[in-house]
């Protein structure tokens, strides 16, 4: 197999492919643009703000409509007496089936117990006992009860809920409609207000002073709602100049724009929607690996889509967002079941109902397939309506609003599709392999998750990453950005509204949970026609779908689903979250090494295998990568010890 590339791509290697889009209509200037809403995002922009940074959030929605408020079971972190990082570290790896970073993974679970206290002084309130301690519970893949959860099953809205609300108090300035925003200038603000009518808002950072790289004195944090981004911009020497973006809404700044930065974090979630039924919300299209894939970045792991074992089955024609099931109902003891009762978990797995997720998943498609069922059961019904009501309250309301009652019943489950173990290729710092520009939260590969996510690493993973960022953002002493270089006119057509849903059939058919040679071959062979369709109208008479926010949508599914598939193909083995019913067995000896994905001039896929479980650096000859944290932490816990791989 060919080594996957170490360095960067210069500038004659970027692919140059840019979305059909109206030119930049406005422009605003910031020191740092974050492309996201959640855990990941908010985190960088307070981080950056605090340290003197202008910066832009961009967000597709509402600031509070990103995946991060769906998260209902918790942020897993050694924070409980007699848990360690150590332990959080084997049982991370476990789950990651031999694909994880290591040094990726120790640096997770060493800081990510000052990074949930850092959440904590924020203003995130979680559930404690009546002494005030955190209570924690478990869910599948973790020997201890380290999960912290808010609200019984609403972690996640808690934590959007105070990372706005921080956003908002460090300055709470709400600005009028006649204060002007910005020159056009990279990271040269003339104010921070901007007009409400446009859907920006701003709040200025309570931390004076400077950072080498970032601007001097208070920083801010400016908003742009309801907004999608497009393409990177770009500077003769391939460094990252900004992004272009359209603003779904009426006034003096909507339609297509661009925002010019020396720094760019894309933190746009996952890619769920590339399946017909999908824990994530519906603005969850892979906008951030599509658009890093055109700016030349590499991706990897992409074939590692996790499927939540329990989602609310809802009829075999149910498309889109389900509600999820939470993994802590397991947690706290409820039993999976066919539909005669039988617990089938039991003597698969040494944890049973607890194993890790694609151990569950691929569980109860087996008893699928052997008794004929669209779905089975899991059995809480001994809980209680008490417990219910105050331990899951979230859940029971999504039971009760489909006809079903867990006190009184066994709710019906079955997998669907839930987080994106692969994205954008990144280092330690959360850089790319195209000169700044960052990925950060569920759209980053940072090797953390390796072939399977552990059950509430992501919360964790976004907090503790995004703090990394935002330290490199501003410490960065790297000359400012030469003016974007004009794309070129693009040779890559948009697909077709409608072609979204041709998207999911097609890789819910051929890439689910259940894949094979075969039925990969049959998906990419569809997804390949619909892309050729689109070039040769575009050839034949220079036409292309009407540039829009569903043909955009539309466009960036169909990539990322022919960068998905391309690699499951590759990938002639079981492993973790990717099952091949043609290559039953797990295979180190081939197969214990990343598959990486550019995309290349031609609007072609370049799949290349690395020659180990290690990911080369995305900054060779830079500076070296920021080494784990190795001292004591507040809880008296040590940094995680080196351990052999497994």
């Amino acid at each position: 197999m060919t080594t996957s590339p170490a360095g960067s791509p210069g500038p004659a290697d970027l692919p140059g492919i840019r979305l059909h889009a109206p030119a930049p209509g406005w422009s605003l200037g910031a020191d740092v643009v974050v492309v996201g809403s959640g855990v990941a995002g908010l985190t960088v922009a307070l981080r950056c703000a605090a340290a003197g940074a202008k910066v832009v959030v961009v967000t597709k929605a509402h600031l509070d409509d990103g995946s991060t408020r769906w998260a209902q079971g918790g942020i897993a972190a050694a924070l409980g007496e007699g848990d360690t990082p150590a332990q959080h570290l084997d049982d991370t790896l476990v789950a990651g089936a031999g694909l994880c970073d290591e040094d990726a993974v120790r640096l997770l679970v060493t800081e990510g117990p000052d990074a949930v206290r850092r959440l904590i002084a924020t203003g995130a309130h979680f559930d404690t006992d009546e002494a005030g301690s955190i209570l924690l519970t478990r869910e599948g893949g973790h020997h201890r009860r380290r999960i912290a959860h808010a609200g019984g099953d609403a972690t996640g809205a808690e934590v959007s809920r105070a990372l706005i609300a921080a956003v908002v108090d460090a300055g709470g300035h709400v600005p009028q409609e006649d204060e002007d925003a910005s020159d056009a200038g990279t990271g040269t603000p003339a104010a921070t207000g901007t007009e409400t009518a446009t859907g920006t808002e701003t709040a200025t950072g309570t931390s004076a002073g400077s950072a080498s790289g970032t601007g001097a004195g208070a920083g801010s944090i400016e908003f742009v709602e309801n907004a999608l981004v497009l393409d990177l911009l770009t500077d003769a020497g391939g460094r990252t100049a900004g992004v272009t973006l359209h603003v779904m809404g009426e006034g003096a700044r909507d339609g297509v724009g661009s925002v010019r930065s020396r720094a760019v974090v894309l933190a746009t979630g996952g890619m769920g929607q590339v399946f017909s039924a999908t824990t994530n919300p519906a603005v969850s299209t892979g906008d951030g690996v599509a658009l890093a894939l055109r700016a030349g970045a590499e991706v990897s792991d992409l074939e590692f889509v996790q499927f939540h074992p329990t989602v609310l089955w809802l009829g075999p024609d149910a498309e889109g967002q389900q509600p999820l099931v939470s993994e802590a109902v397991r947690g706290e003891g409820a039993h999976l079941v066919d539909a005669d009762g039988v617990r089938f978990m039991v003597g698969q797995h040494e944890l049973a109902e607890l194993a890790p997720r694609d151990v569950v998943a691929k569980g109860i498609m087996r008893r699928m397939r052997e008794t004929g069922a669209a779905h089975m059961y899991l059995d809480a019904r001994h809980f209680g309506a008490r417990m219910w009501a105050e331990r899951f309250p979230t859940i029971l309301a999504a039971c009760r609003a489909h006809g079903i009652d867990p006190v009184t019943e066994p709710i019906p489950v079955a997998p669907a599709a839930h987080y994106a173990s692969g994205g954008v290729r990144t280092d330690l710092r959360g850089r790319t392999t195209v000169p700044g520009l960052y990925a950060c939260g569920e759209v980053a590969c940072t090797g953390v998750h390796g072939a399977n996510r552990l059950a509430s690493n992501s919360l964790l993973e976004g907090l503790v990453f995004a703090e990394r960022i935002a330290a490199d953002v501003v410490a960065d002493t790297e000359p400012a950005p030469g003016e974007p270089v004009p794309p070129a006119p693009s040779g890559a057509p948009l697909l077709a509204s409608e072609a979204r849903y041709e998207v999911q059939r097609i890789m819910t058919a051929g890439a689910g949970v259940l894949r094979s040679a075969e039925s990969l071959a049959t998906a990419a062979g569809a997804l390949e026609r619909l892309h050729t369709a689109a070039v040769e109208a575009h050839e034949r008479d220079g036409k292309t779908a009407e540039p829009c926010v569903e043909t955009w949508e539309a466009t960036n599914l169909g990539l990322v689903a022919r960068v998905l598939v391309a690699a499951a193909r590759r990938r002639e083995e079981t492993r973790g979250c990717h099952w091949r019913e043609d290559r039953p067995d797990r295979d180190d000896r081939d197969w214990r090494r990343h598959l990486v994905v550019r995309l290349t001039p031609h609007g072609t896929l370049d799949v290349r295998a690395t020659d180990g479980p290690a990911l080369p650096s995305t900054r060779p000859g830079g500076r070296p990568a920021v080494t784990p944290a190795a001292g004591i932490g507040d809880d008296g816990a040590a940094a995680a010890p080196r351990r052999p791989r497994p």
